[in-house]
């Protein structure tokens, strides 16, 4: 019965497949976000895009759109299988064969889309300046100011306040925190000093996350090298 009746290695292929497809998509969902005029993070490439049929300044994100748009199949190639073996009983029946069928498109919708989507990112440029503009407002640098306060000797229920009421003026005064002069910064607390600035700035809350999988150069340095060791252990068990 185990040998004739299982199919689970099809439905379990079929569910890593889907699942695989559903990370695809949000990367792709984030890919157009981005790539839009009121975001500009990113630029795909041309090979990787179409004009629109009546604005020719416009690049869609056509094959993003269509590698999401497919998740539906991809989904419902692994909903096929659970239906075709849910209605059987323990023994081989003829509905197995369609197991086929679903594993080959399963493999050929993700192998093409892999062909495809490799290159997009591979090719796609990234706009520093924009990214660095937006990663500057926000207030994104906040927890930094309330840690840094930490460290000169405030409660960090204290320091949240303060931080709160600091952010609150800089909405109000239409500015960022790096805006900010060290008089405005001391007007909310004593212990502000001029090392604030360095404290506040993207590179210092960046970099300053050096535990495992941190945002640092460093920790993401480690985490490519183990996803590279990942995929070459994962390359050697094929062949």
């Amino acid at each position: 019965m185990d040998t004739v009746a299982d199919r689970d290695y099809c439905i379990e292929f079929a569910s890593i497949a889907a699942m695989s497809y559903m990370h695809l998509s949000r990367l792709c969902e984030e890919i157009i976000i981005f790539a839009s005029q009121e975001y500009k993070f990113v630029e795909l490439s041309d090979d990787f895009t179409t004009g629109s049929s009546i604005m020719p300044q416009k690049k869609n994100c056509d094959f993003a759109e269509l590698i999401k748009g497919r998740t539906g199949r991809m989904y419902g190639y692994l909903q096929a299988m659970l239906t075709m073996m849910k209605g059987i009983p323990l023994a081989y029946d003829k509905d197995m064969q369609e197991d086929k069928f679903l594993s080959y498109e399963t493999i050929d919708l993700w192998q093409n889309t892999m062909k495809v989507m490799a290159p997009m990112v591979r090719k796609m440029r990234i706009n520093a300046k924009r990214t660095y503009q937006a990663a500057a407002h926000g207030f994104s640098t906040a927890t930094d100011m309330a840690d840094y306060l930490v460290k000169k000797g405030m409660p960090f229920r204290d320091a949240h306040r303060v931080v709160g009421q600091t952010v609150r003026y800089c909405v109000e005064k239409d500015k960022t925190l790096e805006e900010l002069t060290l008089g405005e910064f001391k007007a909310q607390s004593d212990l502000f000093e001029e090392d604030i600035f360095e404290d506040i700035s993207l590179e210092h809350s960046v970099g300053a996350r050096k535990s495992y999988g941190g945002t640092s150069p460093e920790a993401v340095k480690v985490q490519m090298q183990n996803a590279e060791k990942f995929l070459d252990d994962a390359h050697q068990k094929l062949l």
